[in-house]
């Protein structure tokens, strides 16, 4: 059979690609057939991923495609406190801040990336192991289907930090949870529960990832029972607060992270995508993918010219700001910037340096 790989061997960086078995209903490995699992391999930066991360990303996906023995693709991250963050901020800092068409040419790659999801002719599953933000999140979204631990959270963080959710979130949210919904997560980047966000129609399941005296415990951090507030509204997927916040974190802390339920949930779906016609499958999920592709396509490219002018002006700031910051201190003074720019000051490296001092010396971040 002729190889239609567009090359015959490349090194991942950062990546770890495996072809793991298939179960049968028996819960036997299937001979002959396998699903290829992505591992985004960067846990010290939270699995963000780098440009040269995302071109294996891009290939894996392809040879996937093209993989006859593969069922499903299961894109994940390592450890457990991430799936994804999004783009290496450090780069982003270095590399593009300031640099509006060498950043054009990165996003073409992070487009071609999410792309890549959305035409592997596999199903491509999303075990989502920790944090799913900003490019995390738009990654994500473009997989076709989620399985989550309840420790996870969701949610974007452009506006904070000098972008906007425009690599596939705008597009892909409002199809999830209605655009109020996605408005809220776009623009106030307050991060969703995992129970939060599939009450919402966000993932295709979640389960309990936290052991705490040998049994498993529901995210202590959130209200995990049906319960209404005094308007009548759902809180189920909230975060607690007060009391009930610290003594979430209490329990937290005496737990262990445990993703063996995740495992066993994603292995469950590959087995039920192993009991189905393979053409009439994919063909199934491409005619679904269509409705992210139908929004995906008409906004990318005009995305991607804004996202790189946008690294002349508050990208240049705001990255840099967060790369060179402490915990304490990445944001800019966003109050400041407004004044400034209501008075007319042009953006130049003197008003980044008005706004986030520490940019030029990192001394000045709070400590």
């Amino acid at each position: 059979m002729k190889d239609h790989n567009l090359v015959e061997t490349f090194s991942p960086q950062n990546l770890l690609v495996e072809r793991r078995p298939v179960r049968d209903r028996a819960g036997a490995p299937v001979e002959g057939l396998h699903n290829l699992w992505i591992t985004l391999n960067n846990p010290d930066q939270l699995n963000a991923y780098t440009t040269e991360m995302i071109k294996g990303i891009i290939l894996t996906l392809r040879a996937a495609s093209n993989d006859r023995a593969a069922v499903a693709v299961v894109l994940t991250g390592a450890g457990n406190k991430a799936f994804c963050t999004g783009g290496n901020t450090h780069e982003y800092a270095e590399l593009y801040a300031g640099a509006p068409g060498e950043y054009r040419q990165y996003m073409r790659l992070f487009n071609d990336m999410v792309t890549a999801v959305l035409h592997c002719d596999k199903p491509v599953v999303c075990r989502v192991n920790g944090m799913r933000v900003a490019g995390g999140q738009e990654i994500g979204m473009a997989c076709d289907f989620s399985l989550a631990s309840d420790l996870a959270v969701f949610g974007q963080a452009g506006p904070k930090h000098g972008s906007a959710p425009d690599g596939g979130s705008t597009d892909f949210l409002p199809l999830f949870v209605g655009i109020e919904r996605a408005l809220a997560s776009g623009t106030l980047c307050e991060m969703w529960s995992a129970h939060r966000f599939h009450q919402l129609g966000g993932l295709t399941g979640i389960v309990p990832a936290l052991k705490v005296d040998g049994r498993w415990v529901a995210n202590p951090l959130v209200v995990t029972d049906r319960l209404l507030d005094e308007f009548g509204r759902m809180v189920l997927g909230e975060w607690k607060t007060g009391k009930e916040r610290e003594a979430g974190k209490a329990l937290l802390a005496r737990g262990t992270v445990d993703l063996s339920l995740l495992d066993a949930e994603v292995e469950k779906l590959c087995t039920t995508l192993l009991y189905t016609m393979p053409d009439c499958l994919t063909k199934t999920i491409e005619s679904l993918r269509k409705h992210k592709l139908q929004h995906w396509d008409r906004n990318r490219e005009t995305n991607r010219a804004w996202l790189a002018l946008n690294m002349v002006t508050e990208a240049n700031a705001g990255f840099r700001a967060f790369d060179r910051g402490t915990k304490k201190q990445r944001e800019v003074d966003f109050v400041l910037l407004r004044r400034r720019l209501a008075e007319g000051a042009r953006w130049s490296e003197d008003l980044i340096r008005e706004i986030a001092p520490w940019v030029a010396d990192p001394e000045k971040a709070a400590k």
